[in-house]
């Protein structure tokens, strides 16, 4: 574990991005079976998701998450697709299981008396779904998400709306995910920046340098609380 060298205090609250940091997507894979297609879909249906959000984003406005699920993943999987095939899969999102570090790190915060809150720009009920399912939702204040801005995250607006729906200072706040580039967008808004590397694997050079790095959630998270107070 290793943190940045940039002047930090230890966050009064911690937002968790969701999709891949909190829950698996892994756990579409048997959905998307049910319509016929590899588990090799889920990764590339999801990284067009998420670059047809922000780029919608980036020219004024994103749709709600679901629809522009429901259009990658007709790109990604068939346009022939029934509505039925696609709300399957798309219902998907709201059991999708843990990840394995998630409980851990979130005890850790309820021990220390620091709030964590769920910030996604999924849909917050289909978030709220999963976590519950989980058993992680007893140990989060809130689920959150900018969906109804009309907005996917990186913007700096969105953090700083974030912020304000927990009613916290974003310099008191970190902003944990397992995407450099969330990180890096909180921590342009001015947020604490904690960056699990389990998916990337390293810190890209193109990004701000976190306050915080670890492999897992737990180790994140112990090194924000390492932080001075």
């Amino acid at each position: 574990m290793t943190s940045s060298p940039a002047p930090a205090r230890r966050p009064e609250l911690v937002l968790f991005d969701v999709f891949e940091t909190c829950l698996q997507l892994e756990g579409l894979a048997e959905r998307f079976a049910a319509i016929g297609r590899p588990a090799s879909d889920v990764d590339l249906f999801f990284a067009r998701l998420i670059h047809q959000g922000m780029a919608m984003t980036l020219a004024g406005g994103a749709p709600p998450f679901r629809a522009v699920a429901a259009d990658m993943l007709r790109r990604t999987s068939g346009v022939d697709l029934t509505d039925a095939q696609v709300g399957h899969v798309l219902d998907g999102f709201a059991t999708l299981p843990a990840q394995p570090d998630l409980l851990p790190a979130l005890r850790l915060l309820a021990d220390a008396g620091v709030p964590a809150h769920a910030f996604t720009h999924g849909s917050a009920a289909a978030a709220e779904s999963a976590l519950t399912a989980a058993g992680a939702r007893d140990l989060l204040a809130g689920v959150h998400s900018c969906e109804v801005l009309g907005s996917f995250k990186p913007p700096a607006r969105v953090y700083e709306w974030a912020c304000a729906q927990v009613g916290s200072d974003p310099a008191a706040t970190a902003l944990v995910a397992v995407h450099s580039w969330d990180v890096h967008g909180a921590m342009s808004a001015g947020l604490l920046g904690g960056l699990a590397l389990r998916l990337e694997g390293r810190v890209p050079d193109t990004v701000l340098p976190p306050h915080v790095t670890a492999q897992q959630l737990d180790g994140v998270v112990a090194g924000l609380l390492d932080l001075p107070a």
